[in-house]
């Protein structure tokens, strides 16, 4: 494949990507009213682990090493957003954890590379299109740190993933390996941290538990099949393509489609001003992509 269709074919699985997270901010927002965050994480995962561990059966070291590393920095990414997401809107959260669009490009400024004046500029619009979008009045709060927390540890994961996958042997490998491990980690979490000790207490716990989770089935089988087994499984192969900036710049989209998503979902209004930032954001985007520098082909070939 060409490497500018390889790139563009890249970008534009990010884009689809960055759609359907949005769909998730309101979707686990209406499950945070029944549920713990990890334990919505959890069944999300797990799902995704099962239809993804036949990937697993020929995944080699390193590629299970990397599944591994991405895995536990999603881990934290998921629980501290939806820990945050129950303690504020999903458009407030939805902007704070956007800042995540600013963390790669000052990774790659502490290594000493500044990002291209293009990205510069990207990230800008980006930024206020994200601050007109979700802008709200009120005191910062524990569900906004927790946020912003989210946003960190995302941009480190956006800037490992994209070291880890181009080394990578198999992508599909190194997704399902980071699902079960996210699995995994969500699953010690709720045995550790949530369930409960005494025999009633346990009867109590499963009998809600099991069912509220038949109620809401329809949100957790979407958001486990397709927000999670296939989004990230496409993540990972469009990032293969694509520069963590423009990966980060593409993310950016992400806040304008859970307020768009979030209307339809949760009833809350899109403003003007709302308007406004989504136009900016898609201005980011059209920017990153102007006048951009080719790059190494990855050493991976798509399966």
């Amino acid at each position: 494949m060409p490497l500018q269709n390889r790139r563009l074919s890249g970008i534009f699985a990010l884009l689809v990507v960055t759609l359907v997270w949005g769909t998730t901010f309101p979707a686990m927002k209406a499950l945070t009213a029944n549920f713990t965050p990890v334990w919505i994480i959890f069944v999300r995962f797990a799902m995704a682990a099962v239809l993804l561990s036949p990937f697993l059966l020929r995944a080699g070291r390193g590629d299970l090493r990397s599944g591994m590393l991405l895995g536990l920095l999603l881990f934290f990414c998921f629980v501290a957003q939806v820990e945050g997401l129950a303690l504020t809107s999903s458009n407030r959260n939805a902007f704070i954890c956007g800042l995540n669009v600013l963390v790669v490009p000052l990774l790659g400024v502490l290594g000493g590379r500044l990002p291209e004046k293009r990205i510069v500029l990207a990230l800008v619009l980006a930024i206020a299109g994200l601050t007109a979008l979700c802008w709200d009045s009120g005191s910062w709060g524990r569900g906004d740190t927790l946020a912003l927390f989210s946003a960190l540890s995302f941009g480190v994961y956006v800037k490992v993933m994209e070291v880890r996958t181009q080394a990578a042997t198999s992508l599909l490998s190194v997704t399902a390996a980071q699902i079960g491990t996210v699995a995994l980690c969500s699953a010690l979490w709720l045995l550790l941290r949530e369930a409960p000790r005494g025999p009633e207490d346990i009867a109590n716990y499963w009998t809600y538990l099991g069912q509220h989770t038949a109620r809401y089935w329809i949100n957790f089988a979407y958001l486990g099949v397709v927000a999670t087994a296939a989004i990230i499984s496409l993540q990972t192969w469009g990032q293969s393509r694509t520069t963590a900036n423009e990966a980060a710049v593409m993310y950016s989209f992400e806040p304008g489609a859970a307020a768009v998503f979030g209307f339809f979902w949760l009833g809350e209004a899109l403003t003007g001003r709302g308007w406004l930032g989504a136009v900016l954001l898609i201005s980011g985007m059209i920017v990153s992509q102007w006048n951009s520098e080719s790059r190494p082909a990855g050493a991976l070939a798509p399966e």
